[in-house]
């Protein structure tokens, strides 16, 4: 089979992991009082408290914290609730307009600009951040940034729909973003489709997200615009409106081990993005699993798209490309057609354009296959039953037909033919 063109991703790996922080300095950042039941400063570290937040009824100036630590040093936030002091402004530029230069309404939370910095939390369930804004961590023009242990929260949408409100914004900046929640960031306006999402990557912005739980928020889980690029690994994307992940424009990300689930639709590339979307459990979205449109390339290898709503896998435009390789989409279709129609796979496109091998296809409501021959036993491709271990684990059982049956080119660990699905370890995520 012709093989497309291939981007390489290591520019982006690389560039997410030289930018490491250079420990500067240690702040300590609690409350009047956290020596009550947490563990008190150490010793030789600055101790900066910002106030009695106990209560969470007033903002405490976290932000100040934000403000005075110097280039590279770490804030260590202790547990606590902390509210913002919401500040409302005005964007030169529009993340997801047709005219990049279009002027945009909105307001932020938690600032972080023109400094490398670290924001530790002592876990996500005690350390919380209360954005009230539309822009909850906002990190602007930051040579290498950290997030981690935390949950931010507590969103506020704006009016003009035009802002890419989240709970985390990045724009010209390197961030790495670990085992944080960002959750329940619902607040909606009748007027504005949009909602709030979870992470959204900007001009410039260089992001890994690794470990998080994105939840329960008001439009997608992850998305890139305008140049962003991502490595995005081993996270649950659970509950919301729009796509669990979109990559758009001139975007491009790598998409490793991740659960998808309860979302209008699963993973995207628009526009003119490049996506690799490896080993992820994509399930029980509303629409499609995977679409490929506008001028996009996908890779997508080793994942299961199982139980959408339509479509498994779309190519929806003429101009998209895509690779599908050793893939499991079964029993997609359960709802009345929306955006695409009930079936594993849809080509809305160019059959030239779509490298099709050794995947399989099964039990989807209205069939496997629509505009598109039917592929099975054709190119290592199957239509079987792919005995998964529960509804939940997407891995196969040792008497799963799907053993093996990869591509004989490539190998498994142990040397034979790769298994279709998830490949070894847990399932995506640990879900």
């Amino acid at each position: 089979m012709r093989r497309l063109y291939r981007v390489s991703f290591l520019s982006i790996i690389v560039g997410l992991l030289c930018h490491l922080p250079a420990q500067a300095a240690i702040l300590q950042v609690h409350p009047t009082g956290a020596g009550q039941g947490n563990r008190p400063p150490q010793e030789g570290v600055i101790s900066f408290t910002i106030g009695d937040n106990r209560s969470g009824d007033r903002p405490d100036d976290l932000q100040a914290a934000i403000d005075r630590a110097g280039d590279g040093d770490t804030l260590r936030i202790w547990p606590g609730r902390y509210l913002t002091r919401v500040t409302k402004f005005t964007e030169a530029l529009c993340g997801n307009c047709q005219e990049h230069r279009t002027p945009v309404e909105t307001s932020r939370g938690f600032t972080i600009r023109g400094k490398s910095l670290v924001l530790q939390g002592m876990d996500r369930d005690s350390t919380i951040l209360v954005t009230r804004a539309g822009y909850g961590v906002l990190i602007i023009d930051s040579p290498s940034c950290r997030i981690e242990s935390m949950t931010i929260t507590g969103g506020k949408r704006n009016p003009d729909g035009k802002a890419t409100d989240a709970g985390i914004v990045v724009r010209r900046s390197h961030v790495a973003i670990i085992d944080v929640a960002i959750r329940d960031n619902t607040s909606r306006i009748d007027s504005v489709v949009v909602g709030i999402g979870g992470i959204m990557g900007r001009e410039g912005a260089e992001i890994l997200v690794e470990h998080c739980l994105i939840e329960n928020n008001g439009w997608d889980g992850i998305a890139l615009y305008r140049g962003a690029t991502a490595l995005i690994r081993d996270n649950i994307i659970h509950a919301g409106r729009g796509a669990g992940i979109g990559i758009t424009w001139d975007s491009a990300a790598l998409i490793l081990r991740n659960d998808i689930s309860g979302f209008w639709k699963g993973i995207g590339s628009f526009g003119d993005s490049r996506v690799v979307v490896r080993n992820n459990a994509v399930h029980d979205n509303l629409g499609w699993g995977l679409v490929a449109t506008g001028g996009s390339w996908m890779d997508a290898s080793h994942n299961v798209i199982i139980r959408n709503g339509n479509c498994g896998f779309a190519l929806w435009s003429e101009t998209a490309r895509a690779r599908l390789l050793h893939n499991i989409i079964v029993e997609n279709g359960w709802r009345d057609e929306w955006v695409c129609p009930c079936v594993g796979v849809w080509l809305n496109g160019r059959r030239e354009k779509l490298e099709f091998g050794f995947n399989n296809v099964w039990g989807n409501v209205e069939g496997e296959y629509r505009d598109l021959d039917d592929l099975t036993g054709i190119d290592g491709n199957l239509s079987v039953n792919p005995v998964l271990r529960d509804s939940l684990d997407f891995r196969l059982m040792d008497d799963s037909d799907l053993r093996d049956k990869g591509n004989p080119q490539f190998t498994d660990v142990d040397g034979s033919p790769p298994d279709l699905g998830i490949e070894g370890g847990p399932s995506a995520a640990g879900r």
